[in-house]
């Protein structure tokens, strides 16, 4: 949420080749509370100054020598690349009004100023300045975790699911990019849980408890039939397991109890090398077509 406090915090410049007009607009800003503006009587360091500071909105004077303020505008189309320009233009002009907005000003003031439109139209343009900005970041953000969640996706499903989703073609809902869905008549999924494991940890510290897990999840690789799985490429400590997920196989079912037998030998054999008598609960949820219903196991071992 955009508050009071941060659009009286937005960055402003102020370009005019009149320094009683920059005395006026500076005494304007600070009387209402504006923190954060600075001016320029030269339009050509514009686009200079933007670049460093990234200004939320530019108060801009469109008769100027040199360059004039539609010059200005078409300069800073090369650096507000979204086509959003920033830009509050002041003239006394009639007639470059409408010139002005359609070169890209997002508004207009006109000479003689008034104080109180001024005011009005500043805050406003702060306002909608700042909500593009946050948007623009939120909207990356999501497509950045959707990256993240697609790669670490990929990361832990056993190979040969993994090779399928990528070699299969992507399509593009609402602007984000999915993956066409694979239905299966019948799917299992196993699942492990160390019992009491919550009481177990207690007094124990960190790297005691990433030393057990590491060594459980080092004699678990490879009961999903591939000991080749890399496991480098997820993010350290933060997986243990995954295994026994579905790859179409009409005997899946007894492969999952299979693995289930193996993981808790494999937990048998920790146990042995070890001060600790751990115990593993093994599930497996088996969700068949339409009109079969699902099936779940739950075994301690």
């Amino acid at each position: 949420m955009i508050t009071a406090t941060d659009i009286l915090h937005g960055k402003i410049l102020i370009v005019d080749d009149q320094e009683e007009n920059i005395l006026l607009l500076e005494q304007m800003l600070r009387s209402a509370g504006y923190v954060s503006f600075t001016s320029t009587m030269e339009s050509g360091k514009v686009c200079e100054l933007h670049l460093v500071n990234r200004y939320d909105l530019i108060l801009l004077d469109l008769q100027m020598p040199g360059m004039d303020g539609f010059q200005v505008m078409e300069n800073l189309k090369q650096i507000e690349t979204s086509g959003y320009l920033p830009v509050l233009v002041i003239t006394g002009q009639p007639a470059h009004k409408l010139r002005a907005l359609k070169a890209g000003a997002r508004d207009f003031v006109s000479k003689p100023i008034e104080p109180a439109e001024v005011l009005i139209r500043v805050h406003n343009m702060l306002e909608v300045r700042l909500l593009h900005l946050e948007t623009k970041t939120l909207y990356d953000r999501v497509v950045a975790e959707q990256k993240v969640s697609e790669r670490l996706l990929l990361d832990l499903l056993p190979d040969s699911i993994a090779e399928r989703l990528k070699a299969r073609p992507a399509v593009a809902v609402q602007g984000f990019t999915e993956l066409i869905t694979q239905s299966y008549a019948e799917v299992t999924v196993l699942f492990a849980d160390i019992i009491e494991f919550t009481r177990f940890s207690e007094g124990k510290s960190a790297e005691v408890l990433l030393g057990v897990l590491n060594e459980i999840a080092t004699r678990s690789d490879g009961l999903d039939g591939d000991p080749a799985r890399d496991r480098s490429k997820t993010i350290g400590d933060a997986w243990l397991a995954a295994v026994g997920l579905p790859d179409g196989l009409a005997d899946q079912s007894i492969r999952a109890s299979h693995m289930a037998l193996d993981l808790a030998e494999a937990l048998e054999r920790f146990n042995a090398r070890s001060r600790y008598q751990l115990k593993v609960r093994i599930g497996a949820s088996i969700s068949a077509e339409a009109g079969r219903g699902k099936r779940e196991i739950l075994l301690d071992l």
